[in-house]
């Protein structure tokens, strides 16, 4: 069934707003726990809020970093990323050492700021389309809610579907094939980010 969207519990996301809000955009959320749910899923979610090193840690004690690439690469599974996700989707990150997934070649980033910059960049802020995607259909003069101290920086352009001013430029929503991320949290974003879920519910399983 197109609606039902699989969220992956790692026990670093925000589980709660995430399954409503995908209610609210007419899909059907379950809980992702174990092999079997993730195998049979056709789109599922990867939210995430915390360090890059912990949520590494905790996907690989269950077995779902090998799971989730069994899921993208051979079942054409639809994957989207969120904060932490996002950037769990890339090869590394400055903070920590461990691996990331590696379906989106980059990685994170530390924001450098001067004196006058705050971080986290915690507010609402605009993303840019670099390169136009059905998963920002109806989504002129979007703002969405944004915490992070990190930034994804994607090795090709390609990849990248919008960018977003802070402190400087960085990829806040990025792609490879069948793996969406962003870096901002649509759960928070009221009505922008109930048109992205909607969005992403309604990609059809041939479109990448």
């Amino acid at each position: 069934m197109q609606n039902k969207i699989g969220i992956i519990d790692y026990k670093m996301g925000n589980m709660g707003s995430v399954i409503n809000m995908i209610k609210l955009a007419g899909g059907i959320p379950y809980i992702i726990s174990n092999e079997k749910e993730i195998l049979d899923a056709n789109k599922i979610i990867l939210p995430g809020v915390g360090s890059f090193d912990a949520g590494m840690k905790n996907l690989i004690e269950k077995g779902f970093d090998k799971l989730i690439k069994e899921a993208v690469f051979q079942n054409n599974c639809k994957l989207l990323g969120i904060c932490l996700g996002m950037q769990l989707l890339l090869d590394n990150s400055e903070e920590g050492t461990m691996n990331g997934l590696g379906l989106i070649p980059g990685n994170v980033v530390k924001f450098r700021p001067q004196s006058h910059d705050k971080v986290p960049h915690m507010t609402w802020n605009t993303v840019n389309i670099i390169n136009p995607h059905i998963l920002f259909t109806n989504l002129q003069n979007n703002r969405f809610y944004f915490v992070h101290s990190y930034f994804a920086s994607c090795k090709n352009s390609q990849n990248v579907i919008g960018r977003t001013n802070y402190i400087n430029e960085f990829d806040s929503v990025i792609f490879n094939n069948n793996v969406f991320g962003a870096q901002f949290h649509p759960e928070k974003s009221h009505k922008f980010g109930l048109q992205f879920f909607k969005n992403y519910i309604n990609l059809s399983n041939d479109i990448t």
